[in-house]
C-alpha cells in the first residue's frame, strides 16, 4: 500500500444524502490510508494526528466519488452500424430483431471471437470510461446464448478487472434472447440454467440478469432463472418494461432485485413495489435516444415513492452504442428531466447500491478511496457540458 496521504485545497462533493446540495464541503481535505478514506471534512478541522501526513494539493478542484457505470454489455463481438441505418430508414427495434438482427446478430459475432479478441476490443471501450473518471463497471454476458461463449464472455470480464485499474462486477445474462430457431422454454432449461450453474461453479458470476420483454422472455421464464439464482445464493436484476409493460418490474421486486433497468413503461404501482423491495431503478437514456423512444421512465413516480435512480450507459453494439457516462448523465437530465444532482447521485451513490456495493459511491470515512478530480467549478457542470471531458485525474483504491 502507498504511504498515507492528505489531499488538500479541494472542494468535495461527498454525495452524502441530506444536508447541502451534493454534500459539498467548500474548503475540504481528504485523508487516505491503506486504500481507504480515513477522514474527510473542512480543511480547518484536520485532526492533529493527520496534520503531519504527506500532502497533495489539488488546486481548488472539485472531487467527487469515482463514477460507476452499473449497466454495460461491454464485452461483445462485431458492431451493428447497419442496423443503425435500418432504424433511420424506418425499421423498428422489434422488426430488426425478428428479422434476425438485433441481439442475435451480435451473438454470431461474439461466438466467432476468441478471448484475446474480445478482451482487446473491450479494453478500448473500458479505457474510454476510465478516462472519464469511472472506477467501477458492471459487465454482462448474454451474447453467447450457449455455455461455451457465455463462460468466455465472463472470463474476459474478470480479466478486464485484472489488467485495468477498475473494479468489474459481472452479471450472468443467459436469459437475454432466444437463439434463432429455438424454443424459449427449452433454451432456459437446457442451455441457460446449465450455463448459469457452470459459470457460478467457476466463480464468474456476481449477479443474475434477464430480459423480460415480448422479443425475449416472459415472467414465468424469468422466474425459473431467478429461482435457480436464489438456490445458488446469487442476487438478481432485470431488464424490464423497456418496450412494453409485461410485469417484469413487479416480478423483480418480488425477488428483491438489486435493480430493475430501463423501466420506461413502469407504472406508479411498479414504483411502489421497487421502493418496498429496496430496489434501484436504473435509467438508460442511451437506448431511449438511439431507439428514438417516446415513453420516458416515470421519474416523478420514482421520486414520490422514494426509489433510488441510477444512470448508466447500457453500452452495447445495438440499442446503446454509448461509451460516455458523462453524456449519459446529460441525457438523463435532458431527456428524462433528472436534476444534475440526481444524475450525479445516479452514477455514484445509487449506482453503487444497484450493484450491491457498500464500500463506494460516497466520500466518507471507511469507504474505498475511489475518487475523481475535476476541472470544473460546480458539480452541475458534469451533467451540463456535452462532448467535453473535464477529468483532471482519478484516484482508485488510494492510488492515482
Amino acid at each position: 500500500m502507498p504511504e498515507p496521504l492528505l489531499l488538500t485545497d479541494l472542494r468535495a462533493a461527498t454525495m452524502l444524502p441530506g444536508g447541502a446540495a451534493y454534500g459539498v464541503i467548500g474548503d475540504a481535505a481528504i485523508a487516505i490510508e491503506d486504500g481507504a478514506i480515513r477522514w474527510v471534512g473542512a480543511a480547518r478541522d484536520v485532526p492533529g494526528d493527520l496534520a503531519d501526513w504527506p500532502r497533495r494539493g489539488l488546486g481548488g478542484r472539485l472531487v467527487t466519488p469515482a463514477l460507476i457505470d452499473c449497466h454495460t454489455h461491454i464485452v461483445h463481438g462485431g458492431d451493428r452500424a447497419r442496423e443503425f441505418e435500418m432504424r433511420l430508414e424506418g425499421a423498428s427495434y422489434e422488426e430488426i430483431a425478428r428479422a434476425g438482427g438485433g441481439i442475435v446478430s451480435t451473438v454470431s459475432a461474439t461466438r466467432a471471437a476468441d478471448e484475446a479478441t474480445l478482451l482487446k476490443d473491450a479494453l478500448s471501450r473500458v479505457d474510454a470510461l476510465i478516462a472519464e473518471g469511472v472506477g467501477c463497471i458492471e459487465i454482462k454476458s448474454g451474447y453467447g446464448l450457449d455455455l461455451e461463449t457465455e463462460l468466455r464472455m465472463l472470463r474476459v470480464a474478470r480479466r478486464i478487472g485484472e489488467v485495468r485499474p477498475v473494479t468489474v462486477v459481472t452479471s450472468f445474462l443467459g436469459a437475454h434472447a432466444v437463439p434463432a430457431g429455438e424454443d424459449a422454454d427449452r433454451y432456459i432449461d437446457e442451455v441457460c440454467l446449465p450455463a448459469l450453474e457452470a459459470a457460478h461453479a467457476e466463480g464468474l458470476v456476481d449477479a443474475v440478469d434477464g430480459f423480460c420483454e415480448g422479443i425475449a422472455f416472459d415472467t414465468a421464464q424469468i422466474a425459473r432463472v431467478f429461482d435457480r439464482a436464489a438456490a445458488l445464493g446469487l442476487p438478481v436484476k432485470l431488464h424490464a418494461e423497456q418496450l412494453s409493460h409485461m410485469g417484469g418490474t413487479a416480478l423483480a421486486a418480488r425477488y428483491g432485485a438489486r435493480s430493475v433497468d430501463h423501466v420506461e413503461y413502469a407504472s406508479a404501482a411498479d414504483a411502489r413495489a421497487l421502493a418496498d423491495a429496496g430496489s434501484v431503478a436504473v435509467l438508460l437514456p442511451g437506448a431511449f435516444y438511439t431507439l428514438r423512444e417516446t415513453q420516458a421512465p416515470p421519474v416523478q413516480a420514482f421520486r414520490e415513492a422514494g426509489v433510488p435512480m441510477a444512470v448508466a450507459t447500457d453500452l452495447n453494439p445495438g440499442s446503446s452504442p454509448l461509451g460516455s457516462l458523462l453524456l449519459a448523465m446529460n441525457m438523463a437530465c435532458t431527456l428524462f428531466r433528472l436534476t444534475p444532482e440526481e444524475a450525479l447521485a445516479g452514477v455514484t451513490r445509487h449506482a453503487a447500491r444497484a450493484l450491491g456495493l457498500r464500500d463506494r459511491g460516497e466520500i466518507r470515512a471507511g469507504l474505498r478511496a475511489d475518487l475523481a478530480v475535476w476541472n470544473v467549478e460546480t458539480p452541475a457542470e458534469l451533467s451540463y457540458r456535452i462532448g467535453t471531458n473535464p477529468l483532471h485525474t482519478r484516484i482508485v483504491g488510494g492510488q492515482s
